[in-house]
Formats: C-alpha cells, sequence, structure tokens
C-alpha cells in the first residue's frame, strides 16, 4: 500500500517528524517497507508557460521556446521534448537551479542561447515519466514556485500490510492507527448524502446468494466526462502509484484509497437495465477493460445488464459499457463481495487488480453507500451533472455482523505482564472505533464493520498493547524451568533415520508440498488430491499424494545439468481428502539413479547400474534400526515397471511400494533409465519394542548351506518362512546367497541356495543335531513345494 504522507498528514494533523511518524507506523504493526522523497531542491522550479515555439536551425529535433516565467521575466528555453507546444505549461529550472546532479546554467545549444530548462517529471524526481514535459493544468498561476503549486516535498511511503489488516488498504484506516497510537484527533469529515435532483434509477437484482449481499448504484446525468482531474486528486494518486486517467476513472480510483471501497462506472447510454449480480455460467465470455478477452466459469461472478455480463464482480470492469469522453450519463456502482467468492478468481486468469487485492481481504460491508456518496458529490464538484437517487440492495441475513468480544482486565494483564489502567485500555478501543461496554471483570467490546480480523479475546489483547507501544511494556524472562522431553524408546528418531540414509550415500531434498494437477496426473497419483482455494500459481495447486513426484523432479534438474549419479530422500507430509477434513500422512521416500556405488579405482563392479535391490538394502536398513524385517510383495502399480514393483509389508500391513519406475513414465519426466524409488509410511515404519537385553550364547555357531531346486514361479518369501518354520528355535539367521536358472536345472525350475545359522544357547550342537534340522527343512520344503535337493 502506497500513499502520500501530506494526504496523511491531512487526516491525522501530527506534528511529528517524517522518520517519527514512519516509525510509529512500524510500532503499531503497519510496517513501513519502504520510502522515498519527491520533489527536494526546487527551490528555483517555478510554472512556466510556452508562448511560441520555433522548430531550431540546426537541430531537427530541437525547438527554440519563448517562455513566460512571470515576475522571472521571458526566458528563451531550447529544449527538445516531443509534447513542448505553445500555450502549455510546464516546470522551468532556473539558472541556478541544482536538478538531481546537474546545475542549471545559461549555455549555447546548438549556437542558440538558452536561459533555463523545462522539465520532465522524471528530471524533478516526482514520477518516473520522462516521456515528455510534465504537463500542468491551464490554471496553474504563471510564476509560483511549483513546489508551492504541487504541495512539495512530499514522500511515499509504502507499507507491508498483513492479510488480517484489510482496513488498512485506504488512507482512513491507516489514519485511525496512526490517530490512536499518537492520541490525534481525526480530521476525518462525516459524508453527507448528497440530495436527488432527478428520478433516474436502474432496478438492481442480486441472484449470487451470500457470495453477494449488498450492491448499491446511482445514476448522474449531464456530466462532463473531458473535465480534468484536479491537480490535488491527481498528485494524490501518482503518489500513490495510480496513474491519472479520466476524470471519471480516477474518481472511483480516488474513493478506493480514500474510504477502501473498490467502485466502478458505467456509461449509463450503454447499459439496457436490470443490473443484477449472479454467479457466471460455464464458459461464458466478455471483454475486460483492458482489452483482454476472458472465459470463466460457475467459480466467478457477473454483474449483468439485463442478464448480460458486463464485468467481472470484485476484478475488473467490461470493455464495452465503459467510460469514454463522449459519456454523458454515467452510473456509478459500489458492492460488497464476500471474500471467498473473489479469493483466486484473478490469479486464475493471470492478472491482478487493485479491486481483487481488496476484495480478497475483506471490504467493509458498509462502505457501498458511503463510497457512492463521496464519489458524487467529487463529480458534482468538478464535471457537474444531476443525480439521481441511490439504489441499494440488501441480503441482510448474509451480511456478516460483529460480534461482541469480552476482555477480561486479569487476561489482559497476564498476557501483557504489565496492568494498563481502565481508561487507557478504553481510550484505545474507542479510537480504534471500537464500541466499549464496562463489565465487572473488564470490558466487551463490538469492533467496527472494517475489521473483520477480531474474533477472539487475544485479538483484544494485540490491539491494546500494539497502540499502547510494546517498547512500553518492560521485558521478562519466562518463569518456571523448561521441560526437556525425553526421546521415545518405542519409536527411531527422525533423525536417525535421516543420518542413516545419508550414511548409504543419500542427500536429503526439501520439495513443495504444493505441486501441479498435471504432474499427478502424469503420475496417475490425483485421486484424493485436494485442490487449493487460493492457489499461489497453476503450478502449485494441489496439494501433493506422494513425495515420489516432487523427488523425481528434483533428480531430472540434477541429471539435467551433468549428474549423472544421484541420490535423494525426503521426509514430509502427504496429504488425502476424506469425507470430514483432510489427512496429512508423514511419509519417508527416496530415488536413485546412475550406478550402485561412487566410481573408485578398487571397485571393479563400480558401473554396475543401480537396481531395485540396492533401495530394498536401503529401505531395509532403515527398519533395521527399528529391529524389523520388512516383507515385500509383488505389486502392479500405473507409475512402476511391471515385474519390478512390490508393496512393502510390516507385518499383514502394507506400510508403502519399491519400484523400479516405468520406462514410458521415465521418459515423460526426462528421467534417466532404471530410476527407482520406494516411498513408505513413516510411522509403521518407525515404530519399535523398548529395547531389551540378553545375553549371547557362550556357545559357536554352525553353518550349513543348502540348495534346493523349486518351481520358478516360486518366491523367496514363501520359502523362507518355510525353512523358519522347519528349523525351529535354533536358526538364527538365514541368508540366501544365490538365485540359479540354466544348465542343470529345468526349464520350469530355479535354484535357491542358502546358508542357516545354527545356534543354542546352552550348548554346543552335534552333528545329529545339525544333520536332523537338515533333514527337517528338506522334507517340509518338498511336501510343501515339492523341492528337491540340487545334486
Amino acid at each position: 500500500m502506497k500513499f502520500s504522507e501530506r494526504w496523511l498528514r491531512a487526516l491525522v494533523p501530527t506534528t511529528a517528524t517524517r522518520e517519527q511518524l514512519e516509525s510509529t507506523l512500524t510500532a503499531i504493526g503497519l510496517e513501513v517497507e519502504g520510502s522515498e522523497l519527491l520533489g527536494q531542491g526546487l527551490d528555483s522550479v517555478v510554472v512556466a508557460q510556452i508562448r511560441e515555439c520555433v522548430r531550431h536551425p540546426e537541430a531537427d529535433r530541437l525547438q527554440v521556446c519563448t517562455v513566460d516565467a512571470g515576475s522571472h521575466g521571458v526566458l528563451q528555453i531550447v529544449c527538445g521534448a516531443p509534447n513542448a507546444r505553445a500555450g502549455l505549461k510546464a516546470p522551468l529550472a532556473m539558472v541556478g537551479a541544482q536538478i538531481g546532479d546537474i546545475t542549471i546554467k545559461a549555455a549555447k545549444l546548438r549556437g542558440v542561447e538558452s536561459n533555463g530548462m523545462l522539465c520532465s517529471a522524471k528530471e524533478l524526481g516526482i514520477d518516473a515519466d520522462a516521456s515528455g514535459l510534465l504537463e500542468l493544468s491551464a490554471d496553474a498561476p504563471i510564476g509560483t514556485a511549483l513546489a508551492d503549486y504541487l504541495e512539495l516535498p512530499d514522500a511515499v511511503i509504502e507499507l507491508g500490510l498483513t492479510p488480517n489488516r484489510a482496513d488498512c488498504f485506504c488512507l482512513r484506516g491507516i489514519a485511525r492507527d496512526v490517530a490512536a497510537a499518537t492520541g490525534t484527533a481525526l480530521a476525518e469529515q462525516a459524508i453527507a448524502a448528497v440530495p436527488a435532483q432527478s428520478t433516474a434509477t436502474l432496478p438492481i437484482t442480486l441472484d449470487a446468494g451470500a457470495d453477494a449481499p449488498r450492491y448499491a448504484g446511482r445514476v448522474i446525468e449531464g456530466v462532463d466526462a473531458k473535465a480534468a482531474t484536479p491537480l490535488w486528486m491527481a498528485e494524490r494518486l501518482r503518489r500513490s502509484g495510480i496513474r491519472p486517467v479520466s476524470f471519471l476513472v480516477d474518481v472511483t480510483q480516488y474513493v478506493m484509497l480514500e474510504l477502501g471501497q473498490p467502485m466502478h462506472a458505467f456509461d449509463r447510454d450503454r447499459l439496457q437495465g436490470p443490473i443484477g449480480v449472479r454467479h457466471a455460467r460455464k464458459d461464458e465470455a466478455l471483454k475486460l477493460l483492458d482489452g483482454r478477452d476472458v472465459t470463466v466459469d460457475e467459480g466467478f461472478l457477473v454483474i449483468t445488464d439485463n442478464d448480460r455480463a458486463v464485468a467481472l464482480a470484485g476484478v475488473m470492469g467490461g470493455h464495452d459499457t465503459r467510460v469514454t469522453d463522449d459519456t454523458r450519463n454515467v452510473f456509478l456502482e459500489a458492492a460488497h463481495f464476500a471474500p471467498a467468492a473473489i479469493i483466486g478468481r484473478s490469479r486464475k486468469l493471470g492478472m491482478h487488480t487493485d479491486a481483487s487485492h481488496r476484495f480478497e481481504r475483506g471490504v467493509d460491508p458498509e462502505l457501498p453507500r458511503q463510497a457512492i456518496e463521496r464519489a458524487t458529490a467529487l463529480i458534482l464538484e468538478v464535471a457537474g451533472g444531476t443525480p439521481g437517487p441511490v439504489g441499494e440492495v440488501t441480503r441482510d441475513v448474509d451480511l456478516p455482523k460483529p460480534q461482541p468480544v469480552a476482555l477480561r482486565r486479569e487476561r489482559l494483564a497476564r498476557v501483557l505482564g504489565v496492568k494498563i489502567a481502565d481508561g487507557d485500555v478504553e481510550r484505545i478501543l474507542h479510537s480504534l472505533g471500537f464500541a466499549v461496554n464496562a463489565t465487572a471483570d473488564g470490558w466487551t467490546a463490538i469492533a467496527p464493520t472494517s475489521r473483520f480480523d477480531i474474533a477472539i479475546e487475544e485479538d483484544l489483547i494485540e490491539e491494546v498493547a500494539r497502540i499502547h507501544g510494546y517498547d512500553a511494556i518492560p521485558t521478562t524472562l519466562p518463569a518456571g524451568g523448561a521441560a526437556v522431553r525425553a526421546p521415545s524408546e518405542t519409536r527411531v528418531s527422525d533423525s536417525a533415520l535421516r543420518r542413516q540414509l545419508v550414511a548409504r550415500g543419500y542427500l536429503e531434498a526439501l520439495t513443495f508440498a504444493f505441486v501441479d494437477a498435471r504432474q499427478l496426473q502424469t503420475w496417475q497419483m490425483e485421486e484424493g488430491s485436494i485442490a487449493l482455494a487460493n492457489p499461489l500459481s497453476a503450478e502449485l495447486a494441489v496439494m501433493r499424494t506422494s513425495l515420489a513426484p516432487g523427488l523425481a523432479e528434483a533428480l531430472a534438474r540434477n541429471a539435467a545439468r551433468q549428474q549423472s549419479r544421484v541420490r535423494l530422500f525426503e521426509l514430509g507430509n502427504v496429504f488425502h481428502a476424506t469425507g470430514d477434513a483432510p489427512l496429512h500422512t508423514q511419509r519417508i521416500a527416496a530415488i536413485a539413479c546412475g550406478t550402485a556405488a561412487d566410481e573408485q579405482w578398487g571397485d571393479a563392479n563400480g558401473k554396475r547400474a543401480n537396481d531395485v535391490f540396492d533401495l530394498k538394502g536401503d529401505l531395509d536398513s532403515l527398519a533395521a534400526l527399528a529391529g524389523v524385517a520388512l516383507q515385500y510383495r509383488s505389486a502392479r502399480l500405473a507409475w512402476a515397471h511391471p515385474g519390478r514393483c512390490a508393496e512393502v509389508l510390516r507385518g499383514d500391513t502394507r506400510i508403502g511400494w519399491i519400484a523400479e519406475l516405468h520406462p514410458s513414465l521415465c521418459d515423460a519426466l526426462d528421467l534417466p533409465a532404471r530410476t527407482c524409488a520406494f516411498e513408505v509410511d513413516l510411522a509403521p515404519l518407525a515404530r519399535r519394542d523398548v529395547p531389551t537385553s540378553r545375553p549371547l550364547s557362550r556357545f559357536p555357531s554352525v553353518r550349513r548351506d543348502l540348495a534346493l531346486v523349486v518351481p520358478r514361479e516360486l518366491e523367496w518369501k514363501a520359502l523362507a518362512s518355510t525353512v523358519h518354520s522347519a528349523a525351529g528355535e535354533w536358526l538364527r539367521d538365514l541368508i540366501l546367497f544365490d538365485v540359479y536358472t540354466g544348465t542343470g536345472v529345468g526349464t520350469t525350475e530355479k535354484s535357491f541356495a542358502m546358508g542357516l545359522i545354527l545356534q543354542e544357547e546352552s550348548r554346543t550342537l552335534t552333528d545329529q543335531d545339525v544333520n536332523a534340522v537338515i533333514t527337517r527343512v528338506i522334507d517340509t520344503a518338498a511336501s510343501r513345494h515339492g523341492a528337491v535337493v540340487r545334486g
């Protein structure tokens, strides 16, 4: 929010210096992001009028101007501005004036004397426009100091407002806060109703329910649309970052900056009536003021003329009904729209307007009629005209109504750590526009209709604190000891999981929780996705349902920059829509491409490509921290390579997946071939039993290797379960060290070679003991799976 310092001082006649004023604004929560001084050192710049312009004899682009400077005489000035012409009034820097780094001197330009310089707004440091001379109003008094005429010097102050302070997107709101903080009386004048002088009206209908509960309009006939915008208004607009366009447009912009109510002016003769507000229809099209043709859907509100969409409600007016220099009759409109009905609409069209910026954050529902009356008075003063009555339609049941909020005296003192006098509390709240009633233990306050952010007691405490002054509240250390929370023994910590993956060669990545809906569609993971009501951009429009797409995008970006071996992991939340509220689940995921091991001289197999079993080992190492062994079950997933994909289970519960990504997905995302990934829910992975100790056996273990030929379709998991059940409690570990198909084994068979580690805690196992276990394993495997010992 930009505004002129002089404009603010006109509403709050404070004697504070600029530095003090900026400090006050920041202290009360209206942070000053910057300020720019305007019109410094213009003591020798005056208002002058060009009497005559003739072409320079030696230069096509220069003119020799005869300039009337009032009491300073008639001067000859050589000027190269394209808009220099007879009759124009413009700023003249006299000889000796300091303009920026230039001292104006009498000089000869191409042999012609020049005694001063006609200036542009940029040269004077009051605007960025350098296209030509600054054109002054025809009634500007010749010879008057420019600084006096333009009310300079001045400063443009820019505030960085938080979204909850929508009431300060106007000068009246800022002035109210400054007056409260400085104890100064507001110079704000009541807005008087302008009596109707005709019966001209347009009927109004509201068909958008709670999204548009109030709409006001007024017809003004016989206006002079070519009337010049008054200098004071044009300068206030310009210093607020808005370039003056034409008087009728400038009036609506000025009222918006002054009161905070966006407005629009229609050419009445281009309207048929009645005027209405409704939701747009699917694929409804209209042309906006900036000439852009847009197509909208049912999520937008439109202003209609006899059911024809003529403006995009809360965003921008329409091109076909705009005011021009030929306009004679005007229809002014001001409305209240619910923030939820406007949020994100302009961004959806790739645009941003001052009106939508305000409506998205909330505009005072009581302002529309005030804005109409204020704009009417300004138009009649400058452009004349005959006003009709103000027409207003309201759905009272849908208008927001402030509710009383209790503020307890003891609670205020406890939160702030200092007792503030009752009189000061009441003065602060009254000065901010609150209706305050004293109670036995404090007060009840009703916020002004412009304050959408006041809902609970803490909101009132914040209001008192910021106006009373945070500097006036003593700094105290918190009482009591800080509780140190011991880590849980029943869960592996996040930091331990991170350290494990880093130790195995991964780097941690942080990706956006907001993703492009098309990205989820590419992965076929869009089911259950949550669309944002007010996305930052179209590329960040939905909440992620998986960590894998973000990691894949990060991997592709690295691979495109000549990184052939990339290993990334992330620990974060994913989000899914449910019947009641969105569900967020914490997960851990990893993705890898390139060689299985980093390049080194001592590894002859260092160029072996990374595969899904390498990631399985990494995932198993995470499970080992919790003291569990994961199970894997073949699966078919849309994003996974057929036959190289599995569901990950802990016990009988599915906790995630592991896979080599499908080649077509890799092509679509520009990922390297054989990119592998896993993603599992964090809570079941990290859960562990409380660690207990047990003595180690003092007796040696025995290893026996066994190769069994089994049907090719048999999975190792099934055979391993059989071996464990048959071997009994002496089996300490089971190692699969070879899977063989080929010569010596049938075409429908394969061989599993395994090592059985056997041990007893009370004695050394004998050969007879071990042979009995092996025989039992062979017999059980034969009966259950048709296994035979490989010869």
